[in-house]
């Protein structure tokens, strides 16, 4: 327990990135992680609602999240996703394009000042990078606005103190038992919600007078259940935003850190990135040219998935190739081990941006790939996530070039996302100036 506590990913052992399935046993509970593509595909795919989310996980991330998308099941989930995932459909991503233009713009500004200079420590650029695209595709304003920096230096030190395993994890008990969260967790998660809260009341306002801008907030908080015709009110509204602060800028922010890091150990990689980069226009259709730098953050993701393990309940007897499977029992999907599985990938532990063009690749990408999860709860924001990664990646290397930093090696850990333990520190170099260093 105190292993998992500390570094869930460490505590792996080896055998795990062969398995297809494997038993873990406690006094209060039984695990199944499961690699097998056929039992994903009847968690995931086929049966979603046996196995509605489990609450060991998600307990711990209540103080925060609420009861929003991320956290909830049956009816109340349905509802939640036929509300938001009119936000996100193709047509949407065409119009937050120029909010990530942006906030990639503003992304290298920031990071010209440290270029040719000391080592710099990227996630925290790739997080305020990340949290200035959420807040301008969902409230339109910048990340130096005075509440949406107040969230962004509330969240940071929330994402520091929170383990991703809670108490909870480990024992079972009903809603109301103490989860022995942190005096600092309670409080910023108090803070960044009531902070939130103050720009979707203003935000409601507007939508009143008429003059709430075209973004995600005001889709959202417009669009009606299809089935009862209500909207989320205040409150749920509240819940939903923090989950898409989450999910879009801690994710994100994680997955742009790692991909900078491997372009940096990979400098021919890199260079064709940058390459590619030199056409990029401020344009939406440039994203679809964007082949490379697609092809290397999708490859980012295999080897360093933002979330590394998502929970599953049964709650009907199962069989788990073989083996009987009590109701209760958690079912772990894990991204982290998955996405490296020695018997189903070629160098599983490699980067290699090329193995997409590959049967192989294409094979894996079916059956063994699921950075966003699949089937019904797969992540409403991936096609989102997709096109700000990399843009962001070409937008960045086509003026900066990253190297590694002597002694520098991040250790990857779990926190709400896979970050470093101590960062991950690279060197910038305005391209055709490393030179002049």
């Amino acid at each position: 327990m105190r292993l998992f506590r500390q570094d869930i990913l460490s505590a792996q052992p080896a055998k795990l990135y062969r398995a297809w399935m494997a038993e873990f046993r406690t006094p209060f509970f039984r695990s199944y992680m499961v690699n097998d593509p056929a039992l994903l595909k009847r968690v995931l795919n086929e049966r979603p609602d046996d196995f509605p989310k489990s609450d060991r996980v998600g307990a711990g991330l209540r103080p925060l999240l609420g009861n929003s998308v991320f956290l909830t099941n049956g009816a109340v989930w349905k509802r939640q996703r036929r509300i938001i995932d009119p936000a996100f459909e193709g047509g949407r991503l065409r119009d937050t394009f120029p909010a990530m233009w942006a906030a990639g713009e503003a992304a290298n500004a920031r990071l010209a000042d440290k270029a040719g200079g000391a080592p710099v420590e990227i996630e925290e650029e790739t997080s305020h990078a990340a949290a200035d695209v959420i807040f301008r595709t969902l409230f339109s304003i910048p990340i130096d606005h005075d509440i949406a920096a107040r969230v962004f230096r509330e969240f940071r030190a929330y994402q520091r103190e929170q383990p991703i395993l809670n108490l909870r994890a480990f024992i079972a008990g009903p809603r109301w038992m103490p989860r022995f969260f942190s005096r600092e967790t309670r409080r910023t998660a108090r803070v960044i919600r009531g902070l939130i809260g103050e720009l979707t009341e203003a935000r409601l306002r507007e939508i009143e007078a008429g003059t709430a801008p075209d973004d995600l907030a005001t889709k959202i908080m417009t669009t009606t259940d299809p089935q009862t015709g209500d909207r989320f009110d205040v409150a749920e509204m509240i819940d939903q935003v923090a989950i898409f602060f989450l999910a879009g800028h801690e994710t994100s922010a994680s997955a742009l850190a790692w991909t900078l890091y491997l372009l940096a150990t990979h400098p021919d990689w890199q260079d064709r990135v940058a390459a590619e980069a030199q056409g990029l226009t401020p344009e939406f259709s440039a994203v679809s040219r964007l082949r490379v730098a697609r092809d290397v953050f999708r490859e980012a993701l295999r080897l360093y998935p933002p979330v590394p393990m998502m929970v599953r309940e049964t709650t009907c007897p199962e069989e788990f190739r073989g083996r009987a499977v009590k109701p209760g029992s958690q079912v772990v999907l894990s991204p982290w081990h998955l996405h490296r599985h020695e018997r189903m990938w070629d160098n599983p532990d490699g980067f290699d941006p090329a193995r997409w063009g590959t049967e192989n690749g294409k094979t894996c990408m079916r059956d063994a790939y699921m950075p966003f999860s699949t089937g019904p709860r797969v992540c409403t924001g991936a096609g989102f996530a997709m096109v700000e990664g990399p843009l962001l990646l070409a937008m960045i290397l086509r003026e900066f070039r990253v190297t590694t930093v002597e002694g520098r090696v991040p250790v990857p850990v779990a926190h709400l996302t896979v970050r470093a333990a101590d960062g991950i520190w690279l060197r910038l170099d305005r391209r055709g100036a490393e030179s002049g260093r």
